[in-house]
C-alpha cells in the first residue's frame, strides 16, 4: 500500500482549475519543534499567549503560518515524514522553499520533530521503502526535480535519477529494488538548438508533450548510472499509477496529451514490467482515474465519471476485476466529489474523503456495498478538531496507520495520525507536530455558520466571521467574499491563514465578512453543484443577495459600507453584482471572467463554458451576452479595484483589461494591480503579499473613511 504522491485529475484538481476562493500559499519557520504532549488539545497549533499587549494580524504576519504539505506515516508507523514551507522573500528573492520533516508516533511519548533536509533547494513528496529503512524524496539540487534517497540510518539524500526534465511523482516497487516515476518529454536536441538560435516559433495545435511512466533500478549499474527503462512510449499522458502487491505489474491513468480540456478522456490500462506489454483495463466514454490495487491483487480500485463527463462532476468509487471484466460501481458517496485514498489491508474497504458542506467527511465504503462508514476526525474531548477540514491524507505500507493535516478557524494546520481500523468508535486521531505552536498571540475572530432559504427553497449556507472585540448589536463594515469555481467551496479553514483575501486581517481592521456556498458549490451533493449551469449571476446571485440579507437582518452588516471580493469565478460575480445593483460602495475583482464569448475563445479550457452553458457561443450567441458583465457594463456605478496576474492562462488578463477599460470610458473609478510572472493563483510569496495589501488598503480606504 506504499502509493507515491499521485498525480491524478481528480475533482477536487478539476474544481481548483477556477477556484482560488482564498489562496493559500503558507510558510514555514526553520527553528527546532517543541514537543508537545500527545493528548494535548490545549498546546496544539492556537497561537501561544504573552505578556504583550494585544496586536493584531496584518498581511506580513499572515506569511508566518507555516504549511504542511504531506503526512507520511512509516510503515511501522512509529515515524511520520512532513514537508513543511517557507516563504523566502529577501531583496533577491520571493519564492517557497519546502523541507522535510522527521516526527515520531510511538504510543505514550511526546512526538519529538527534527529537520531531515537543508539547503535553499526544496525537498518533496517524501515516500517511505515498504521495508522502512529509506525515504526517498524529489528535489531540484541538480536544476531539476529528481529522485533522492536517504537511509534513516543518518547521511545525505542519494540521487537515483538524472533527468532532463522534471519528475512529477514516483512510488517503490514493492520489493523496494526499484522506483516508477512520471516525467513529461523534454526538449529534443533539435528543439534546444532552435531555442538558442531564436528560430523557435511553432505552429499552436503542434505543442503536444506527454507525461511518461518510467522505471529505475535503486542500485546504479557497473558505470554508476541508473538504467532507466520507459514502459509507456504511446501517445498518451500517464496522470496516476499504482504497483500490483507483486510487482509485476503496474495500472496508470492516462488522458490523451497534457492538455486541461483532455481530463475527460481519462482512460485504465496496465502494463507488464518486465515486458512493457500494455492491455486496456477501462476505456469507455466516462472518465476513469485514480487506480488502486487491492493488496491481494485481485481487484482494482477506482473512480468513474459520468458519461459524458461533465466538469460539475459526479464521480463514483468502481472495482475492477485484475484479470480483466466490466466495472462494478459501489454505492454513490454524499457530495459525488470522492477522493480515493486507498484500501484496508484486508481488501474489503475502500478509503476515501470528500466536501461535506465546509467541512471534511472521511470515509470507508464496504465493497460489498451498503451505506460508508464514516470515520471521525475528532472533536474537543479528543486530540483532534471540531468543526475541522482535513486534506493531505496518506495511508502507510500495510494500512495500519492514516496521516493527514487538519486545521480550523481558530486552529492553524498540523499533522496528525490515526490507527487505521474500522471498530466503532476507536478511530482516533493523535497530534504528532507542533509547527505552528509559536505562532503570534494575536486575537482570531469568531467565526459562525449561518443558514437561509433561497428563493426557491433550497438550504444555503455560509461561513460569517466577526471583527475581533464584535459587540453584539453593533453594525459594521460587511465584505461579501464569492468563491471560484464556480464548484469551489468555502471550508472551516484557519482564519489567520494567508490568502488574497485574508480573513483574519480583515477581521482585525473591523470588517465582518460572509463566506457563502451558493448553488453551484461542492460539499453539497450533485443536483446542487450542478443548479446553476445555464444560469450563471441569476439564481446563484439571489443566493448571494439573500445571505447579504440575512447578516443585515442579523443586525451585524452595515448596509451603507458594504463591498465585495471574489477571484475567478468570484471575480465573474464580483463583475456580475456590480451590472446587477449599487448596494456595495467598493468591490475587488480578481482574475474575473467578464466576457463569456472572449474568455472561451482565449483560456486553457475551451470545452469548460460549453459545457455549462450547453453549447458555443455561435450556437447560443444570446446565453454568452447574457450572462457577461460586458453587456450590462453600463449599469455598474460601483467603484472597483481590478487585479490580475499577467501569466493567467486559465482566466487571461485580457478579461480584467476588458472590465478596467469600459469602467474607465464610463467614468467610473477603477484601479487595475497588474501583478507580473504569476499564473492562475499566484506562486511567489510577494506576489501574495502585494495583492492581500492592496485589498486591505482598498477597503478601508472606501469603507472605512
Amino acid at each position: 500500500m506504499n502509493k507515491g504522491m499521485k498525480t491524478m485529475m481528480s475533482l477536487r484538481t478539476i474544481l481548483l482549475l477556477l477556484m482560488l476562493p482564498s489562496f493559500s500559499a503558507s510558510v514555514f519557520a526553520q527553528q527546532a519543534v517543541e514537543p508537545v504532549p500527545a493528548n494535548s488539545v490545549a498546546a496544539s497549533a492556537a497561537p501561544v499567549p504573552t505578556s504583550e499587549a494585544p496586536k493584531f494580524w496584518t498581511p506580513e504576519q499572515t506569511m508566518k503560518v507555516q504549511r504542511i504539505a504531506a503526512v507520511r506515516p512509516s510503515p511501522d508507523g512509529k515515524r511520520v515524514a512532513l514537508v513543511v514551507t517557507e516563504a523566502v522573500m529577501t531583496p533577491e528573492k520571493s519564492e517557497y522553499l519546502s523541507h522535510l520533516h522527521l516526527t515520531t508516533n510511538i504510543p505514550g511519548t511526546r512526538p519529538s520533530t527534527r529537520q531531515i533536509t537543508f539547503g535553499d533547494k526544496s525537498a518533496t513528496q517524501p515516500v517511505w521503502s515498504n521495508d522502512g529503512k529509506r525515504l526517498a524524496f524529489l528535489s531540484s539540487r541538480s536544476g531539476k526535480n529528481q529522485i533522492y534517497v536517504m537511509s534513516l540510518d543518518g547521511g545525505e539524500g542519494e540521487p537515483i535519477t538524472d533527468q532532463k526534465a522534471d519528475i512529477a511523482s514516483f512510488a517503490w516497487s514493492p520489493d523496494d529494488k526499484s522506483i516508477a516515476f512520471l516525467m513529461p518529454d523534454a526538449k529534443s536536441e533539435e528543439d534546444e538548438k532552435k531555442a538558442k538560435g531564436k528560430d523557435d516559433s511553432r505552429f499552436f495545435e503542434e505543442q503536444i508533450w506527454h507525461v511518461r511512466l518510467y522505471l529505475v533500478p535503486v542500485e546504479k549499474d557497473k558505470n554508476g548510472k541508473p538504467d532507466t527503462k520507459k514502459l509507456t512510449t504511446e501517445a498518451r499522458t500517464v496522470q496516476s499509477f499504482d504497483f500490483s502487491p507483486d510487482g509485476r505489474s503496474i495500472v496508470f491513468s492516462h488522458v490523451k496529451s497534457q492538455k486541461v480540456d483532455h481530463w475527460s478522456s481519462a482512460d485504465l490500462s496496465l502494463v507488464d514490467v518486465s515486458t512493457g506489454l500494455i492491455r486496456t483495463i477501462a476505456n469507455t466514454t466516462a472518465a476513469e482515474s485514480s487506480p488502486f490495487f487491492s493488496p491481494d491483487g485481485k481487484t482494482i480500485a477506482c473512480l468513474i465519471s459520468d458519461a459524458p463527463p461533465r466538469w460539475a462532476q459526479n464521480n463514483r468509487l468502481a472495482l475492477i476485476p485484475a484479470a480483466g471484466g466490466a466495472p462494478k460501481l459501489l454505492p454513490e458517496s454524499f457530495d459525488g466529489s470522492p477522493n480515493l485514498i486507498g484500501w484496508s489491508a484486508d481488501s474489503t474497504q475502500l478509503i476515501y474523503s470528500e466536501s461535506r458542506g465546509s467541512l471534511t467527511g472521511l470515509y470507508a465504503q464496504n465493497i460489498a456495498g451498503g451505506p460508508p462508514a464514516a470515520l471521525p476526525l475528532g472533536n474537543e474531548t479528543s486530540n483532534g478538531i471540531a468543526n475541522a477540514i482535513a486534506s493531505n491524507f496518506s495511508l502507510n505500507a500495510g494500512a495500519t496507520q492514516i496521516g493527514f493535516s487538519m486545521e480550523s478557524n481558530d486552529r492553524a494546520a498540523e499533522a496528525y495520525v490515526a490507527a487505521f481500523n474500522l471498530l466503532p468508535n476507536t478511530f482516533a486521531p493523535k497530534r504528532v507536530s507542533s509547527i505552528n505552536a509559536n505562532l503570534p498571540a494575536y486575537p482570531l475572530p469568531k467565526a459562525e455558520i449561518v443558514k437561509w432559504k433561497a428563493a426557491d427553497g433550497r438550504d444555503i449556507e455560509g461561513i460569517l466571521t466577526y471583527p475581533v472585540g464584535y459587540k453584539v448589536g453593533s453594525k459594521v463594515p460587511f465584505l461579501l467574499n464569492v468563491h471560484g469555481g464556480p464548484a469551489g467551496v468555502f471550508s472551516q479553514n484557519f482564519s489567520a491563514a494567508p490568502g488574497i483575501y485574508p480573513q483574519a486581517v480583515f477581521a482585525s481592521k473591523g470588517f465582518a465578512i460572509l463566506r457563502p456556498n451558493p448553488r453551484g458549490s461542492t460539499g453539497y451533493g450533485v443536483a446542487f453543484r450542478r443548479a446553476n449551469e445555464k444560469d450563471w449571476g441569476g439564481a446563484d446571485y439571489q443566493d448571494l443577495m439573500l445571505g447579504v440579507d440575512k447578516v443585515i437582518a442579523m443586525g451585524v452588516a452595515d448596509p451603507q459600507r458594504m463591498g465585495v471580493m471574489g477571484w475567478s469565478y468570484g471575480g465573474f460575480m464580483s463583475a456580475w453584482i456590480i451590472t446587477q445593483t449599487n448596494r456595495f460602495k467598493a468591490a475587488s475583482i480578481g482574475a474575473p471572467v467578464v466576457n463569456l464569448t472572449s474568455f472561451n475563445g482565449t483560456a486553457d479550457i475551451p470545452a469548460f463554458i460549453p459545457d455549462y452553458f450547453g453549447g458555443q457561443s455561435w450556437e447560443i450567441p444570446e446565453t454568452y451576452a447574457k450572462f457577461g458583465a460586458m453587456t450590462q457594463i453600463g449599469k455598474a456605478k460601483t467603484p472597483s479595484l481590478i487585479q490580475h496576474n499577467e501569466g493567467d492562462i486559465r482566466v487571461p488578463i485580457s478579461q480584467g483589461y476588458e472590465l478596467f477599460n469600459a469602467l474607465k470610458q464610463r467614468g467610473i473609478e477603477a484601479r487595475m494591480l497588474v501583478v507580473p510572472r504569476q499564473a492562475h493563483g499566484p506562486t511567489e510569496p510577494k506576489a501574495l503579499l502585494k495583492l492581500m495589501e492592496t485589498n486591505v488598503s482598498w477597503f478601508e480606504e472606501k469603507l472605512k473613511p
